[in-house]
C-alpha cells in the first residue's frame, strides 16, 4: 500500500489507527446484515468529518476499523460520534440491542496508532541528527 498523504493548508499528515468497538457486555448480536449496517454507518459519519474508512470488518461482537484522520480531529471525537449515530441508526433499523437496553456499544474501545516507521528506527534517526556547529568567541 503506497502512503498518500493528507495535505491541506498547514499540514501534511499521514494519521491513523486501527480502532476496535464492543458491544455492550460483549453480547454476539451482529450478523452480516447488521454489519452491513454498522459499515454504511461507520462510512457515512466519516464522509460528513472528514476522515477516511480504509478497512472494516466485524465478528459477532466486535467492529475492527482502520482509520485515517486529520490532526484537527481527536480520536475520542471519531470514535464517540461513530459509536452514537451508529447505535442510533442500528435501533431505528429494528434491531435489538444487548439485553434490551438503549446502549448497543460497550462505553470503552481499543485505538492504536499505526503506519509509519517502527519506533526503534524512528529513535535512531532523532539521535543521528547532524548537530549544529558552534563556533567559539562568536
Amino acid at each position: 500500500m503506497t502512503t498518500q498523504f493528507r495535505r491541506e493548508r498547514h499540514s501534511v499528515t499521514d494519521l491513523k489507527i486501527h480502532l476496535v468497538c464492543v458491544t455492550k457486555y460483549r453480547d454476539e448480536i451482529f450478523s452480516g446484515e447488521q454489519l452491513k449496517l454498522i459499515e454504511e454507518v461507520f462510512r457515512h459519519v466519516a464522509t460528513q468529518m472528514n476522515f477516511q474508512i480504509l478497512e472494516i470488518s466485524g465478528e459477532n461482537e466486535h467492529v475492527h476499523a482502520l482509520i485515517e484522520y486529520p490532526p484537527k480531529l481527536s480520536v475520542s471525537k471519531i470514535v464517540n460520534a461513530l459509536k452514537g449515530v451508529s447505535s442510533r441508526r442500528y435501533g431505528q433499523a429494528g434491531f435489538k440491542k444487548p439485553h434490551g437496553k438503549t446502549a448497543l456499544w460497550s462505553p470503552s474501545y481499543f485505538a492504536v496508532s499505526v503506519g509509519g516507521a517502527p519506533i526503534e528506527v524512528l529513535i535512531q534517526y532523532i539521535k543521528n541528527q547532524e548537530k549544529p556547529s558552534w563556533k567559539d568567541g562568536a
